[in-house]
C-alpha cells in the first residue's frame, strides 16, 4: 500500500528538481552573496552602501515612481476595457479575450524595438505626420521617463485585463435586475454590489501589475539603457557592466527588490482580507 502512494509522489521529481535547481538554489546563492563583502568577509556591508549611497536610493524610488504611475493608469484602463470585454457576445468576446492574451505576452526587447520603429526619432508614425505637417510626436520624447511610463502601461493592459476577465464573470446579471426593480440606479448598483465584488480581484491585480513592472528589465534596458537610473538596471550593469563588476552588491539590490516585492504583496493580503471581511 505504502509501495502504491509512493508512485504519485515519483511523478513530481522532475517538478522537484526543477525547483531547487533554477529556483531555490539561486535564491540561496543571492543571499548568500549579498551578505558578503568584497574582501570575502560577512556582514551587512552590500546593505549600508545600499541605503548610505544616494545613487543607489534614486533607483529604487525611481522603480517604485514608474510601477506606481504605470500600474495605476494600467488598471483603469484594463477595467474598462475588461468588463467591456465580458460584456460582447460569445463569439466576439472568445475573438477579443485571444487578441488580448497574445498581447499580453507581447513585451521585453521585441516591445521596445516595435515602440522605436513606431514612434522613435525616425519612427514611422513621427516620420509621416512630421511630413503631414502634423506636429503630433514633436513634443513626444520616447526615450524620456513619459516614453518609458508609456511602454510600461501599454505592456501592462493586456496583462491585466486577462487577470480581470474571471473576475468580471462572477458578477450576475440578476444582481442588476434585482437592483433595479428594488429602485436602485446603475451609481448604486456599481457602488453597493459591482465594485465590492470586484474589489479584491481589482486591488490583487494591481499588486500584481506593480511587481510586475518593478522587475522588468528587458523593456527598460532596450529603450533607454542605463540613461535612467532603475533598480532592475543597476543589479544588470553589476553584473553584466562593461565597467565594474560586482555582484556581491547585484546580490544586496536584487534581495531588496525581492523584499520590496513581498511587502507589496503582504500589503495586498491585508487589505484583500479587510475587503472580504466588509463584504460579509
Amino acid at each position: 500500500m505504502a509501495r502504491f502512494k509512493l508512485y504519485p509522489l515519483l511523478g513530481l521529481l522532475p517538478l522537484a528538481l526543477l525547483v531547487i535547481g533554477f529556483l531555490l538554489t539561486p535564491l540561496v546563492n543571492m543571499v548568500y552573496q549579498s551578505f558578503q563583502s568584497n574582501d570575502g568577509t560577512f556582514g551587512l556591508q552590500q546593505y549600508i552602501s545600499i541605503f548610505s549611497d544616494p545613487f543607489y536610493l534614486q533607483s529604487i524610488k525611481n522603480s517604485l515612481m514608474i510601477s506606481f504611475i504605470s500600474a495605476s493608469i494600467a488598471i483603469v484602463i484594463a477595467a474598462v476595457g475588461g468588463y467591456s470585454i465580458s460584456r460582447l457576445a460569445s463569439r466576439k468576446n472568445k475573438i477579443m479575450v485571444m487578441i488580448t492574451n497574445m498581447t499580453s505576452y507581447f513585451e521585453g526587447i521585441p516591445l521596445a524595438f516595435s515602440f522605436i520603429i513606431l514612434l522613435g526619432n525616425n519612427g514611422l508614425f513621427t516620420l509621416l505626420f512630421s511630413q503631414l505637417g502634423l506636429n503630433v510626436f514633436q513634443a513626444f520624447d520616447l526615450y524620456s521617463w513619459i516614453g518609458l511610463i508609456v511602454v510600461y502601461i501599454y505592456f501592462q493592459i493586456p496583462f491585466a485585463m486577462m487577470l480581470l476577465l474571471p473576475t468580471y464573470q462572477g458578477l450576475k446579471e440578476d444582481w442588476r435586475y434585482a437592483s433595479n426593480l428594488l429602485g436602485g440606479s446603475n451609481l448604486s448598483y456599481w457602488l453597493h454590489i459591482g465594485l465590492p465584488i470586484l474589489m479584491p480581484g481589482i486591488i490583487g491585480t494591481y499588486t500584481i501589475l506593480f511587481a510586475n513592472s518593478l522587475g522588468a528589465y528587458a523593456t527598460a534596458y532596450a529603450m533607454v539603457g542605463s540613461t535612467y537610473n532603475l533598480l532592475p538596471l543597476q543589479i544588470g550593469s553589476l553584473i553584466a557592466g562593461d565597467v565594474f563588476l560586482q555582484p556581491n552588491l547585484a546580490s544586496a539590490l536584487g534581495v531588496t527588490l525581492a523584499l520590496i516585492m513581498l511587502l507589496a504583496l503582504w500589503v495586498n493580503g491585508r487589505i484583500m482580507r479587510k475587503v472580504r471581511r466588509d463584504l460579509k
